[in-house]
C-alpha cells in the first residue's frame, strides 16, 4: 500500500468521525499542536517506528505531543492505529487531517518571511495587503525573519508568491544582465 494513501485514507476516516461528532475545529487544533511536536521534536517520529517500543509507550507519547487536552476524538484515533500498527504513519496521518481540514473549510496558510523583524504596526499592514487580496479566505499567518532576503519581504499564500524582496530583485538583475550577454 503506498505511504500516501494510508495516511490520507486514515485522516478521511478521522475527520468523518469528527464531523458527525461536531469537533473537526477542536481536532484541527490539537492535530496543530501535535504537528508541532513532531517539527519540534523529530525523535518522536524514530521512536513511533521503532518496534521495539511497546504501544503502551507509543500511546503516552501521541498522547502528550497533544498536549493537555487531547480530547476524545484524538484518544480513540491513537488507539486505533496503535491497534492497526500504523504507529509509524501518525505524523502523515495528523498533516494529511490538518491539510484536509484546510481544504473543507477554505482555510489558506499565509506565510510571511521578512529580511529583519518588523513592527506590529507594519506586519498589520502586511496582513490587510493579504487580506485584501484574499477576501473570502480564512487566512492562518506565520511570520519569519530570513536575514537572506537582505530587504524587503516574501509573501506566500497556499502556491501564490509575492516576492519583493532585495534578494530577489539582485537576481533579476543578475539574470538580465546574463540574457544581455548571450
Amino acid at each position: 500500500m503506498d505511504n500516501g494513501l494510508i495516511p490520507q485514507r486514515y485522516a478521511k476516516a478521522l475527520y468523518k468521525y469528527a464531523l458527525e461528532k461536531g469537533n473537526t475545529e477542536s481536532l484541527y487544533n490539537i492535530m496543530k499542536v501535535v504537528i508541532n511536536s513532531f517539527e519540534s521534536n523529530p525523535d518522536l517520529q524514530k521512536v513511533l517506528s521503532n518496534p521495539f517500543v511497546n504501544d503502551d509507550d507509543k500511546e503516552k507519547l501521541l498522547l502528550s505531543a497533544a498536549g493537555k487536552d487531547a480530547g476524545d476524538a484524538y484518544t480513540r484515533f491513537v488507539k486505533l492505529i496503535l491497534d492497526h500498527g500504523r504507529a509509524d504513519y501518525s505524523y502523515l496521518m495528523m498533516l494529511a487531517y490538518r491539510d484536509l481540514y484546510r481544504k473543507e473549510n477554505n482555510i489558506s496558510r499565509v506565510k510571511i518571511s521578512t529580511a529583519s523583524s518588523l513592527s506590529p504596526t507594519l506586519m498589520e499592514r502586511l496582513h490587510s495587503l493579504v487580506r485584501d487580496s484574499f477576501k473570502g479566505s480564512v487566512l492562518e499567518f506565520s511570520e519569519v525573519v530570513d536575514p537572506d532576503l537582505i530587504g524587503g519581504f516574501v509573501i506566500d499564500v497556499d502556491s501564490v508568491r509575492m516576492d519583493a524582496s532585495l534578494s530577489n530583485e539582485l537576481e533579476q538583475i543578475r539574470q538580465t544582465l546574463l540574457r544581455s550577454n548571450s
